[in-house]
């Protein structure tokens, strides 16, 4: 047994309700009455739809996501659910900082650390408006 190995499903989308739109120089949340599913993929315009995205629509009225059908698996919601900030390098697509709110790790010239996170508004690194939850 790998010592400090976790056992989690692999991530394949995200599901967000609403948008960010920039108001004042600042990326905010804006809400809306539909789901969205996109890919683990990021781009300078936002996150790419995934595939499934299109095939929910056409078979919902209106072509809005009201429901998603989803399965979990596992009955613990912590190894189902999980949130995090994600600060990613555009020219690679690795991510540099990846932190809950409480601690980070940051990939620097030293290597890796741990680090304290604040928030995205807080952080130092996260001033340059990329660091998103």
């Amino acid at each position: 047994m790998i010592k400090g190995l976790a056992i989690t499903p692999p991530v394949l989308g995200r599901i967000s309700i609403g948008k960010v739109v920039e108001k004042n120089g600042k990326r905010l949340p804006e809400k809306d009455d539909q789901f969205t599913i996109t890919t683990q993929v990021q781009n300078r315009d936002g996150w790419l739809l995934h595939p499934v995205d299109e095939q929910l629509r056409q078979a919902s009225p209106n072509a809005k996501l009201r429901t998603i059908p989803v399965r979990m698996l596992f009955n613990d919601p912590d190894l189902n659910l999980r949130a995090e900030y994600s600060l990613f390098d555009r020219q690679t697509g690795r991510p540099v900082c990846v932190g809950n709110g409480e601690t980070c790790r940051r990939f620097t010239n030293q290597g890796i650390q741990t680090l304290p996170c604040p928030s995205p508004d807080a952080c130092e690194l996260a001033k340059t408006g990329l660091c998103k939850p």
